[in-house]
């Protein structure tokens, strides 16, 4: 076959074959649009978080523990060296504490691992409750307002609080 490459038989094939396949589908240029909008993103974001800290607040109410299994770990057996996946439970911390002083519980929202503050000067952070079994109210009704739009601007804050971490 002089200077150009010499090709087997079965390659050949394979590749008439793979034309004829592809000569049957119709190519298109195409751009993925992206369909979320930003504060929706957000809002989503805070929203699934809520739901974990709600589900938590409940089960310390009802004197249970909470552990959410969220990742997979490849663990190695020591005696046979078989790799396998396992599912580990995820630490989820939680956004209320007792104040020492007023012995009162005090509720944050958190974007990321900023606080979210809730007044204009943004020294206003948390929500207080008499008691440990008040927390998953309080922690509903800040799910409602953050689904109607009402912390959009404080959620901004703290996204770009947060994205700015990452700009360096």
């Amino acid at each position: 076959m002089g200077k150009g490459k010499e090709y087997s038989l079965q390659y050949l094939i394979w590749r008439t074959d793979m034309s004829s396949i592809l000569n049957k589908l119709k190519f298109v240029s195409a751009n993925r649009q992206n369909t979320t909008d930003p504060i929706q993103f957000r809002r989503n974001k805070l929203n699934a978080k809520l739901e974990i800290q709600i589900e938590m607040a409940k089960a310390i109410a009802r004197g249970e523990s909470f552990t959410q299994a969220k990742r997979m770990k490849k663990v190695t057996d020591q005696i046979s060296g078989e790799t396998t996946l396992q599912e580990v439970s995820k630490r989820v911390k939680a956004w209320w504490f007792t104040n020492n002083e007023t012995k009162k519980v005090a509720v944050q929202l958190f974007y990321g691992n900023k606080a979210i503050a809730f007044n204009a000067k943004g020294d206003k952070n948390a929500v207080e409750v008499a008691s440990v079994g008040e927390v998953a109210d309080v922690l509903v009704k800040l799910q409602e307002a953050v689904l109607d739009g009402s912390l959009d601007v404080q959620i901004a804050q703290a996204a770009d609080s947060v994205k700015a971490r990452f700009a360096k």
